[in-house]
């Protein structure tokens, strides 16, 4: 989970607003609230995270949609069909930017947000390049242990600092605010629910990271546990985090 809600691996952030929430829990931020408040509010609206008919978090929306997880997969999986099949590094890098730049032209046909499909031409922008500066195709998938690290200390700092992600994410959706953050069981819920996404992201390094030490020989296998690492574990980890810090008797809805 990132700071605008989205996956590590993936690019962007989704382009979804969360849905009001109604009944006796609501306690919208208070105008004019301060700093971090106003921050993390800002910050739980552009994260994607939306409740769905049963009052659940909608994992697949929060995750970008459909075309928001394609956008996150098909760069990589385009690189490494082409790789295998040619063995040129040049020609599959460039295969893996058309792909990603397909989506930029499919966003300007449906006129919807460009921001998603442009940081993900980025992204595959900048893993073509260290790809092609080192001349080693595992280096495609490089970029994504350093993402992972970043977010891992950025969400083990949260924790640190009394103002764990999920919290921030969580709380606004559910229209708790910053109330969450006075209740000790609360923040605590919280916190285990960042450790939940801690805990998605430092498996993909241990699983990962060996694969691509072993250079080529590993890369189809670590191509391939970066597209079940991915948008995959990142749902079922962002349901597990969201299951885990619903309030107490306040139902199925949270």
């Amino acid at each position: 989970m990132t700071a605008n809600g989205t996956d590590p691996d993936k690019s962007g952030p989704a382009d979804i607003r969360p849905a009001p929430e109604t009944g006796p829990a609501e306690q919208p931020a208070q105008e004019g609230e301060p700093g971090i408040a106003a921050l993390a509010a800002g910050y739980a609206e552009k994260a994607g995270l939306q409740r769905n008919k049963h009052g659940h978090v909608d994992i697949l929306k929060s995750a970008g949609g459909i075309q928001g997880i394609a956008e996150s997969i098909l760069p990589g999986l385009v690189f490494l069909v082409a790789f295998t099949i040619t063995r040129e590094l040049a020609l599959s890098l460039v295969a893996a930017l058309a792909a990603a730049a397909l989506f930029t032209v499919a966003r300007l046909v449906q006129r919807r947000p460009l921001t998603q499909a442009l940081a993900g031409i980025a992204g595959v922008a900048i893993s073509a390049w260290l790809a092609n500066t080192t001349g080693k195709a595992e280096d495609f998938y490089v970029l994504g242990f350093y993402t992972n690290a970043a977010y891992i200390a950025g969400l083990l700092l949260s924790i640190v600092l009394k103002w764990p992600i999920a919290g921030l994410l969580f709380g606004f959706v559910r229209n708790e605010g910053l109330e969450w953050r006075k209740d000790p069981e609360r923040l605590r819920a919280y916190n285990i629910a960042t450790w939940v996404v801690i805990g998605v992201l430092a498996l993909r390094l241990v699983v990962q990271l060996p694969l691509y030490l072993q250079g080529e020989a590993g890369l189809a296998a670590l191509a391939t546990m970066r597209l079940i690492m991915g948008a995959p574990l990142y749902i079922l980890g962002l349901w597990v985090a969201w299951l885990l810090s619903r309030p107490a008797g306040r139902g199925p809805a949270k």
